[in-house]
């Protein structure tokens, strides 16, 4: 099995695994997770209290040091999620169970409501906390921090995010 273009940063126990849909070309050219300019992710996490200062994507690793991980629902890089087909995206959502199963993460967030649809065969599913657990953690759906996602602006993104952290650490 080929080398992911774009590794996962995961630990056991982690508070937050946040779950994106597909590296952008960007990312996957650097080696490092929302490296394209416009994405919010990083200012996000620290709006929302979960960093204690603006991170940059090349310090996409010191994310483990905050109980924080990052992973993407499908390893192939695309100029924009969209250009993923539904096949994808569903095998992609098998092995997104067995990492969370395999790693426990408190609660696990996935940045697309879209994605989440079509990945997990939930087409009238809503943003938020889910009935359902996805390997044992608490799974949300929040916003996707991509620039190409306008319906969300920064203060509703850091807002979403905020819900994340588990009260007991």
């Amino acid at each position: 099995m080929p080398a992911k273009p774009l590794p996962d940063i995961v630990a056991p126990g982690l508070d937050v695994l946040f779950c994106g849909i597909n590296p952008s070309l960007m990312s996957a050219e650097r080696g490092h997770h929302f490296a394209r300019p416009g994405n919010r992710f990083w200012p996000a996490l620290h709006l929302a209290g979960l960093t204690p200062r603006r991170l940059r994507p090349e310090e996409d690793r010191e994310l483990l040091a905050h109980g924080l991980g990052v992973t993407n629902l499908v390893d192939r890089p695309t100029r924009a999620a969209a250009e993923l087909t539904a096949d994808e995206l569903i095998a992609g959502a098998a092995a997104l169970e067995r990492l969370v199963s395999t790693y426990r993460p408190r609660v696990l967030a996935v940045l697309g409501i879209t994605a989440w649809r079509t990945a997990f065969g939930r087409p009238r599913a809503t943003a938020g906390l889910q009935e359902e657990r996805l390997g044992g953690a608490q799974t949300w759906v929040v916003p996707n921090p991509s620039g190409l996602n306008a319906h969300a602006q920064l203060p509703d993104l850091a807002r979403s995010y905020a819900q994340l952290r588990p009260v007991t650490r």
